[in-house]
Protein backbone atom coordinates (compact mmCIF):
# COMPACT_ATOMS: atom_id res chain seq x y z
CA UNK A 1 0.00 0.00 0.00
CA UNK A 2 1.11 3.28 -0.89
CA UNK A 3 1.79 6.08 1.86
CA UNK A 4 -0.74 8.74 1.84
CA UNK A 5 0.15 11.70 0.02
CA UNK A 6 1.46 14.73 2.57
CA UNK A 7 -0.93 17.77 2.75
CA UNK A 8 -0.82 21.09 1.10
CA UNK A 9 0.81 22.49 4.38
CA UNK A 10 3.36 20.47 4.35
CA UNK A 11 4.58 19.83 0.76
CA UNK A 12 4.15 23.25 -0.18
CA UNK A 13 7.17 25.88 -0.27
CA UNK A 14 4.84 28.79 -0.82
CA UNK A 15 3.42 28.17 3.34
CA UNK A 16 6.31 30.02 4.29
CA UNK A 17 5.59 33.21 2.95
CA UNK A 18 2.23 32.90 3.53
CA UNK A 19 2.32 32.21 6.97
CA UNK A 20 4.80 35.32 7.28
CA UNK A 21 2.17 37.45 5.44
CA UNK A 22 -0.56 36.48 7.65
CA UNK A 23 1.71 37.51 10.87
CA UNK A 24 2.52 40.91 9.22
CA UNK A 25 -1.46 41.40 8.45
CA UNK A 26 -2.12 40.47 12.14
CA UNK A 27 0.79 42.92 13.98
CA UNK A 28 -1.04 45.91 11.31
CA UNK A 29 -4.63 44.92 12.71
CA UNK A 30 -3.37 44.62 16.34
CA UNK A 31 -0.85 47.97 16.07
CA UNK A 32 -4.22 49.73 14.26
CA UNK A 33 -6.36 48.84 17.58
CA UNK A 34 -3.40 50.53 19.42
CA UNK A 35 -3.44 53.97 17.60
CA UNK A 36 -7.31 54.23 16.84
CA UNK A 37 -6.49 52.81 13.05
CA UNK A 38 -8.44 50.30 11.71
CA UNK A 39 -5.95 48.65 9.15
CA UNK A 40 -8.70 46.50 7.43
CA UNK A 41 -10.81 49.52 6.82
CA UNK A 42 -11.93 49.53 3.21
CA UNK A 43 -13.79 53.08 1.92
CA UNK A 44 -14.78 54.28 -1.39
CA UNK A 45 -14.44 57.80 -2.86
CA UNK A 46 -13.72 59.12 -6.50
CA UNK A 47 -14.85 55.78 -7.68
CA UNK A 48 -12.33 53.78 -6.28
CA UNK A 49 -12.57 51.35 -3.39
CA UNK A 50 -9.22 52.24 -1.16
CA UNK A 51 -8.03 50.02 1.62
CA UNK A 52 -4.45 49.90 2.73
CA UNK A 53 -4.84 46.05 1.79
CA UNK A 54 -5.53 47.72 -1.52
CA UNK A 55 -2.35 49.44 -0.86
CA UNK A 56 -0.15 46.74 -0.67
CA UNK A 57 -1.35 45.04 -3.94
CA UNK A 58 -0.80 48.50 -5.60
CA UNK A 59 2.64 49.37 -4.61
CA UNK A 60 3.67 45.95 -4.87
CA UNK A 61 3.16 44.93 -7.93
CA UNK A 62 5.99 46.10 -9.56
CA UNK A 63 8.20 43.56 -7.63
CA UNK A 64 5.71 41.33 -8.47
CA UNK A 65 5.83 41.40 -12.11
CA UNK A 66 9.98 41.41 -12.03
CA UNK A 67 9.75 38.31 -9.45
CA UNK A 68 7.58 36.34 -12.14
CA UNK A 69 10.42 36.57 -14.59
CA UNK A 70 12.87 36.39 -11.82
CA UNK A 71 11.31 32.96 -11.31
CA UNK A 72 11.70 31.33 -14.48
CA UNK A 73 15.19 32.39 -14.74
CA UNK A 74 15.78 31.48 -11.26
CA UNK A 75 14.31 28.39 -11.92
CA UNK A 76 16.78 27.37 -15.03
CA UNK A 77 19.68 28.02 -12.19
CA UNK A 78 20.31 31.45 -13.33
CA UNK A 79 19.72 34.77 -11.69
CA UNK A 80 19.60 38.66 -13.60
CA UNK A 81 20.67 41.75 -11.74
CA UNK A 82 19.96 43.66 -14.30
CA UNK A 83 16.02 44.25 -14.22
CA UNK A 84 16.05 46.83 -12.30
CA UNK A 85 18.70 48.81 -14.92
CA UNK A 86 15.77 47.33 -17.26
CA UNK A 87 12.73 49.15 -15.59
CA UNK A 88 14.89 52.50 -15.47
CA UNK A 89 16.30 52.25 -19.75
CA UNK A 90 11.98 51.39 -20.69
CA UNK A 91 10.88 54.06 -18.54
CA UNK A 92 13.17 56.22 -19.87
CA UNK A 93 12.53 55.18 -23.11
CA UNK A 94 8.86 54.86 -23.27
CA UNK A 95 8.58 58.87 -21.43
CA UNK A 96 10.83 59.97 -24.41
CA UNK A 97 8.87 58.51 -26.45
CA UNK A 98 5.38 60.19 -25.09
CA UNK A 99 6.93 63.52 -24.66
CA UNK A 100 8.56 63.65 -28.23
CA UNK A 101 4.46 63.28 -29.94
CA UNK A 102 4.67 59.71 -30.41
CA UNK A 103 1.70 57.69 -30.38
CA UNK A 104 1.24 55.25 -27.60
CA UNK A 105 1.02 52.28 -30.03
CA UNK A 106 4.51 52.56 -31.11
CA UNK A 107 5.86 53.31 -27.61
CA UNK A 108 4.46 50.08 -26.85
CA UNK A 109 5.79 48.07 -29.87
CA UNK A 110 9.42 49.89 -29.03
CA UNK A 111 9.42 49.28 -25.44
CA UNK A 112 8.53 44.99 -25.80
CA UNK A 113 11.43 44.63 -28.71
CA UNK A 114 13.66 46.88 -26.68
CA UNK A 115 12.85 44.99 -23.10
CA UNK A 116 12.98 41.56 -25.08
CA UNK A 117 16.41 42.12 -26.60
CA UNK A 118 17.86 43.03 -23.11
CA UNK A 119 16.88 40.04 -21.95
CA UNK A 120 17.97 37.79 -25.16
CA UNK A 121 21.42 39.76 -24.71
CA UNK A 122 21.89 38.45 -21.19
CA UNK A 123 20.08 34.61 -22.12
CA UNK A 124 23.26 34.68 -25.13
CA UNK A 125 25.97 35.43 -22.69
CA UNK A 126 24.90 32.97 -20.10
CA UNK A 127 23.64 30.12 -22.31
CA UNK A 128 25.87 30.99 -25.89
CA UNK A 129 29.23 32.38 -24.59
CA UNK A 130 29.28 30.22 -21.42
CA UNK A 131 29.35 33.47 -18.89
CA UNK A 132 28.42 33.21 -14.87
CA UNK A 133 25.19 34.96 -15.12
CA UNK A 134 26.00 37.22 -12.29
CA UNK A 135 28.74 38.31 -14.14
CA UNK A 136 26.75 38.52 -17.40
CA UNK A 137 23.72 40.32 -15.96
CA UNK A 138 25.97 42.80 -13.79
CA UNK A 139 27.65 44.13 -17.03
CA UNK A 140 24.12 44.88 -18.15
CA UNK A 141 22.64 46.04 -15.02
CA UNK A 142 26.06 48.42 -14.71
CA UNK A 143 25.43 49.42 -18.71
CA UNK A 144 22.00 49.86 -18.37
CA UNK A 145 21.94 52.98 -15.75
CA UNK A 146 23.92 54.56 -18.47
CA UNK A 147 21.83 54.05 -21.67
CA UNK A 148 19.01 55.20 -19.64
CA UNK A 149 20.81 58.88 -18.47
CA UNK A 150 21.74 58.53 -22.50
CA UNK A 151 18.38 58.21 -23.76
CA UNK A 152 16.56 60.86 -21.53
CA UNK A 153 19.92 63.22 -21.86
CA UNK A 154 20.50 62.96 -17.98
CA UNK A 155 17.15 64.61 -17.25
CA UNK A 156 14.20 63.63 -15.37
CA UNK A 157 11.41 63.45 -18.19
CA UNK A 158 7.91 64.49 -17.34
CA UNK A 159 4.92 62.63 -19.54
CA UNK A 160 2.49 64.79 -21.17
CA UNK A 161 -0.82 65.05 -19.04
CA UNK A 162 -3.33 62.52 -19.41
CA UNK A 163 -1.74 60.69 -22.22
CA UNK A 164 -0.60 57.07 -20.08
CA UNK A 165 -1.89 57.89 -16.95
CA UNK A 166 -4.70 55.40 -17.07
CA UNK A 167 -3.44 52.70 -19.48
CA UNK A 168 -1.49 50.04 -16.37
CA UNK A 169 -3.28 52.42 -12.88
CA UNK A 170 -6.81 53.10 -14.33
CA UNK A 171 -9.76 51.66 -12.36
CA UNK A 172 -11.44 48.36 -13.39
CA UNK A 173 -14.31 47.14 -11.28
CA UNK A 174 -13.74 50.23 -8.49
CA UNK A 175 -10.06 48.54 -7.80
CA UNK A 176 -6.73 49.87 -9.41
CA UNK A 177 -6.01 47.96 -12.39
CA UNK A 178 -2.07 46.92 -11.79
CA UNK A 179 -2.80 44.02 -9.12
CA UNK A 180 -5.42 42.51 -11.38
CA UNK A 181 -2.95 42.66 -14.84
CA UNK A 182 -0.29 41.49 -12.26
CA UNK A 183 -2.40 38.55 -11.12
CA UNK A 184 -3.88 37.61 -14.52
CA UNK A 185 -0.59 37.51 -15.83
CA UNK A 186 0.40 35.36 -12.88
CA UNK A 187 -2.57 33.09 -13.48
CA UNK A 188 -1.62 32.56 -17.06
CA UNK A 189 1.91 31.97 -16.72
CA UNK A 190 1.25 29.25 -13.93
CA UNK A 191 -1.64 27.40 -16.54
CA UNK A 192 1.38 27.87 -19.27
CA UNK A 193 3.71 26.24 -17.32
CA UNK A 194 1.10 23.52 -15.82
CA UNK A 195 -0.92 22.50 -18.73
CA UNK A 196 2.48 22.06 -21.08
CA UNK A 197 5.22 21.00 -20.83
CA UNK A 198 7.05 24.29 -20.74
CA UNK A 199 7.37 23.91 -17.13
CA UNK A 200 9.12 20.79 -16.96
CA UNK A 201 11.65 22.38 -19.97
CA UNK A 202 12.35 24.73 -17.42
CA UNK A 203 12.43 22.94 -13.93
CA UNK A 204 15.23 20.35 -16.16
CA UNK A 205 17.34 22.48 -17.49
CA UNK A 206 17.87 24.39 -14.11
CA UNK A 207 17.38 20.38 -12.18
CA UNK A 208 20.62 19.00 -14.23
CA UNK A 209 21.66 20.53 -18.00
CA UNK A 210 23.54 17.59 -19.09
CA UNK A 211 21.04 14.72 -18.30
CA UNK A 212 18.43 17.17 -20.63
CA UNK A 213 20.80 18.03 -23.32
CA UNK A 214 20.96 14.48 -23.47
CA UNK A 215 17.63 13.69 -23.40
CA UNK A 216 17.36 16.03 -26.47
CA UNK A 217 15.90 19.34 -24.68
CA UNK A 218 17.44 22.41 -25.72
CA UNK A 219 18.81 23.93 -22.29
CA UNK A 220 19.95 27.22 -24.04
CA UNK A 221 16.86 27.89 -25.96
CA UNK A 222 15.35 27.24 -22.47
CA UNK A 223 17.55 29.54 -20.71
CA UNK A 224 17.31 32.36 -23.53
CA UNK A 225 13.39 31.97 -23.55
CA UNK A 226 13.80 32.67 -19.80
CA UNK A 227 16.15 35.75 -19.45
CA UNK A 228 13.96 37.08 -22.58
CA UNK A 229 10.78 36.73 -20.65
CA UNK A 230 12.56 37.97 -17.31
CA UNK A 231 13.69 41.54 -19.66
CA UNK A 232 10.11 42.06 -20.64
CA UNK A 233 9.17 41.79 -17.58
CA UNK A 234 11.19 44.36 -16.30
CA UNK A 235 9.81 46.34 -19.47
CA UNK A 236 6.34 46.14 -18.28
CA UNK A 237 7.36 47.04 -14.44
CA UNK A 238 9.34 50.19 -16.16
CA UNK A 239 5.93 51.21 -18.01
CA UNK A 240 3.65 50.99 -14.84
CA UNK A 241 6.46 52.66 -12.68
CA UNK A 242 5.55 55.92 -15.29
CA UNK A 243 1.91 55.49 -15.50
CA UNK A 244 1.90 56.16 -11.91
CA UNK A 245 4.13 58.43 -10.90
CA UNK A 246 3.89 60.53 -14.37
CA UNK A 247 7.82 60.71 -14.73
CA UNK A 248 10.81 58.65 -15.76
CA UNK A 249 13.78 59.22 -13.25
CA UNK A 250 17.04 57.61 -15.04
CA UNK A 251 18.85 57.56 -11.69
CA UNK A 252 16.34 56.24 -8.97
CA UNK A 253 14.27 53.96 -11.37
CA UNK A 254 14.49 50.40 -10.15
CA UNK A 255 17.34 50.95 -7.78
CA UNK A 256 17.66 48.08 -5.99
CA UNK A 257 14.57 46.70 -6.54
CA UNK A 258 16.29 43.60 -8.53
CA UNK A 259 17.43 42.29 -4.48
CA UNK A 260 13.59 42.53 -3.68
CA UNK A 261 12.60 40.08 -6.73
CA UNK A 262 15.33 38.22 -5.54
CA UNK A 263 14.44 37.77 -2.45
CA UNK A 264 10.55 37.20 -3.49
CA UNK A 265 11.90 34.14 -5.61
CA UNK A 266 13.81 32.95 -2.82
CA UNK A 267 11.24 33.14 -0.14
CA UNK A 268 8.25 31.74 -2.07
CA UNK A 269 10.34 28.50 -2.82
CA UNK A 270 11.71 28.41 -5.74
CA UNK A 271 15.16 26.76 -5.15
CA UNK A 272 17.91 29.13 -6.13
CA UNK A 273 20.33 26.35 -7.16
CA UNK A 274 17.55 25.75 -9.88
CA UNK A 275 15.03 22.81 -11.14
CA UNK A 276 11.79 23.86 -8.67
CA UNK A 277 9.38 26.67 -9.60
CA UNK A 278 6.73 27.51 -7.13
CA UNK A 279 4.71 31.08 -8.63
CA UNK A 280 2.35 31.20 -5.92
CA UNK A 281 5.05 31.65 -3.50
CA UNK A 282 6.67 34.25 -5.65
CA UNK A 283 3.50 35.97 -5.53
CA UNK A 284 3.08 35.92 -1.68
CA UNK A 285 6.72 36.45 -1.34
CA UNK A 286 6.16 39.80 -2.82
CA UNK A 287 3.06 40.72 -1.15
CA UNK A 288 4.83 40.00 2.35
CA UNK A 289 7.94 42.13 1.39
CA UNK A 290 5.49 45.04 0.64
CA UNK A 291 3.25 44.41 3.84
CA UNK A 292 6.66 44.33 5.52
CA UNK A 293 7.35 47.77 4.35
CA UNK A 294 4.07 49.19 5.07
CA UNK A 295 4.44 47.67 8.30
CA UNK A 296 7.56 49.07 9.15
CA UNK A 297 6.41 52.64 8.25
CA UNK A 298 2.92 52.19 10.54
CA UNK A 299 4.81 50.76 13.57
CA UNK A 300 7.79 53.75 13.29
CA UNK A 301 11.04 51.71 12.30
CA UNK A 302 13.13 54.20 11.60
CA UNK A 303 14.66 54.07 7.41
CA UNK A 304 18.12 53.62 8.35
CA UNK A 305 17.70 50.21 10.42
CA UNK A 306 14.66 49.62 7.99
CA UNK A 307 16.24 46.59 6.30
CA UNK A 308 17.54 45.27 9.34
CA UNK A 309 13.83 43.57 9.97
CA UNK A 310 13.67 42.76 6.49
CA UNK A 311 16.40 40.41 6.36
CA UNK A 312 15.42 38.38 9.75
CA UNK A 313 11.84 37.91 8.56
CA UNK A 314 13.19 36.45 5.29
CA UNK A 315 15.85 34.46 6.75
CA UNK A 316 13.07 33.15 9.11
CA UNK A 317 10.70 32.32 5.91
CA UNK A 318 13.81 30.33 4.65
CA UNK A 319 14.18 28.77 7.65
CA UNK A 320 10.75 27.81 7.52
CA UNK A 321 11.01 26.04 4.20
CA UNK A 322 14.26 24.11 5.22
CA UNK A 323 14.25 20.70 4.84
CA UNK A 324 16.74 20.47 7.90
CA UNK A 325 14.31 23.05 9.99
CA UNK A 326 11.31 20.54 9.08
CA UNK A 327 13.19 17.20 10.31
CA UNK A 328 13.85 18.90 13.29
CA UNK A 329 10.19 20.32 13.60
CA UNK A 330 8.62 17.44 12.99
CA UNK A 331 10.91 15.61 15.57
CA UNK A 332 9.75 17.66 18.30
CA UNK A 333 5.66 17.48 17.50
CA UNK A 334 5.92 13.46 16.53
CA UNK A 335 4.28 11.13 19.25
CA UNK A 336 6.79 9.69 21.17
CA UNK A 337 5.88 5.93 22.27
CA UNK A 338 4.44 4.95 25.58
CA UNK A 339 6.74 3.77 28.18
CA UNK A 340 7.69 -0.12 28.24
CA UNK A 341 6.48 0.12 24.46
CA UNK A 342 9.21 -0.53 21.07
CA UNK A 343 8.40 1.49 18.31
CA UNK A 344 7.78 -0.56 15.19
CA UNK A 345 10.64 -0.91 12.93
CA UNK A 346 9.78 0.02 9.12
Amino acid sequence: MSEPRPSFWRRSPAVGPLAGLLLLLAINVVDGFRHDRNFLALTFHDGRFDSPVIDIFKNGSYVMVLALGMTLVIATGGIDLSVGAGMAVIGGLGATMLAGGHSVAAMLAVSAGVALSCGLVNGLLVAGARIQPIVATLALMVAGRGIAQLVTHGNVVILPKDKFDDLFHGIVCWLPLAPLLVTSLYLAVWAWLRRSAAGLFFEAAGDNETASRFAGLATGRVRCLAYALCGLGAGLAGLMKISDIGSADPFKMGDTIELDAIFAVVVGGTALSGGRICLLGTYLGALMLQTLTITMQYVGVPPAIAPMPKAVVIIAVCLMQSAVTRRWFARLTSRSPAPGVRPVEP
